[in-house]
């Protein structure tokens, strides 16, 4: 089989084409990332599930270690004891302690909330008769909704565009590795004086929630809520910024399911659940590594190794799913695993859900004409491997 580059943009544009080659001639691949280090991709449905439910596979790296076994810098520190890279004794520790404040009950009393957000960015473009969806409608959504629940001022929310973009697209990126550490540095500092300010005046917000956090004599660390509020800006906003787009882009490419849609609005639900299917936020999982040698489909990996999940490509598995690269918002078996499996499923999911419920439906009550006014081949994606959206939809409607 010909090599396969996962950031070539040809193939960032669609890679589906390759992933299904991919899954049929050598489903669990090798392949060399920019570091310079090799590592595994596992694109079967099956194969994701056994991995992401392994416990031989771990999101923290014991093999790597810095300064001689030394702390490293805090920015460092933080990227490595959120709750998406710790091992799984101090996740379900991290995970029980930020439930206490992060319930589906909390999330639910939202609706009305993002509703109004909704509502309130598509007056400001409802008479322009057009707009780029990503910057005034899909980003404002959800970095309003997470800075509001957080207590975090919005006027900062250009930051944390600004940030998340360097840190996601900087992921094993060697040529972004500079800027990346600038950017964590600056996140660090900025978190470090808002939790500073916010311990002295607690407020009726989540930071202040969680840190007030106390379970049986358990509290989080500074450095563990410095990381959790990171992961909750970054991850919690990323998701669905590109759950909306990846939606509305889908939606216009088959104009018979948007129809079907706006004739029956029911079928939001079961239509989130496809578009997370057919072209979710996530292209692949966060790094694991090997705990000891083992093998896989034939291939003999060894222990530190570094693989990931395709998500991307396990969604589109024929053996999982009918019919696979047809979108079907009526589509009723669809276990996909956009939100991943495991211990490591995606805490925000509920949130990513009604936020994507409810902008979609908003859009296409509020402007049945929406149409694309580029082709949908001109649209750039955005780089690297983890997450998978578009930098900008020009729209019309």
């Amino acid at each position: 089989m010909s090599k396969i580059d996962f950031l070539n943009q040809q193939f960032i544009q669609n890679p589906y084409p390759a992933y299904s080659k991919v899954r049929d001639q050598d489903p669990v691949y090798r392949f060399l990332l920019p570091s310079g280090h090799y590592a595994w991709i596992v694109t079967r449905y099956d194969d994701a599930q056994d991995v992401l439910n392994d416990s031989r596979f771990v999101t923290n790296s014991p093999y790597m270690v810095e300064n001689n076994g030394q702390a490293g810098p805090l920015h460092r520190e933080i990227i490595s004891r959120n709750l998406l890279s710790v091992d799984p004794s101090d996740h379900r520790r991290l995970r029980r302690l930020v439930q206490k404040a992060f319930t589906p009950r909390m999330i639910e009393r939202l609706r009305g909330r993002i509703e109004e957000i909704s509502n309130e960015l598509l007056d400001l473009v409802q008479d322009k008769g057009e707009m780029n969806l990503i910057e005034d409608f899909a980003f404002p959504l959800p970095i309003m909704v997470i800075c509001e629940m957080l207590g975090v001022p919005i006027e900062d929310q250009d930051k944390f565009k600004e940030w998340s973009n360097v840190i996601m697209e900087g992921f094993n990126n060697p040529q972004l590795e500079e800027q990346s550490d600038a950017v964590m540095m600056a996140f660090v500092d900025y978190l470090q004086d808002l939790i500073a300010k916010r311990r002295n005046h607690l407020q009726e917000d989540l930071i202040s929630d969680l840190i007030s956090l106390e379970d049986d004599g358990d509290v989080l660390s500074e450095h563990e809520l410095y990381a959790l509020v990171f992961v909750l800006i970054i991850a919690g906003h990323e998701t669905t910024v590109n759950l909306i787009g990846n939606g509305i882009i889908a939606l216009l490419e088959h104009p018979e399911q948007k129809e079907k849609l706006q004739s029956q609005p029911e079928l939001i639900h079961s239509a989130i659940e496809e578009i997370l299917r057919y072209n979710g936020p996530a292209e692949v999982s966060n790094i694991r590594w090997v705990t000891e040698d083992l093998e896989l489909r034939g291939k003999r990996i060894r222990k530190g190794e570094m693989l990931f999940v395709s998500i991307a490509s396990a969604n589109r598995d024929s053996e999982q799913f009918a019919e696979p690269d047809t979108f079907d918002i009526t589509r009723d078996v669809n276990n996909h695993i956009a939100f991943g499996k495991g211990i490591h499923y995606c805490l925000g999911a509920p949130l990513a859900r009604l936020e994507g419920e409810i902008a979609i439906g908003a859009l296409l009550r509020r402007m049945p004409e929406l149409r694309m006014k580029t082709a949908s081949d001109d649209l750039t994606w955005r780089p690297g491997m983890i997450i998978r959206g578009v930098e900008e939809i020009p729209v019309l409607f």
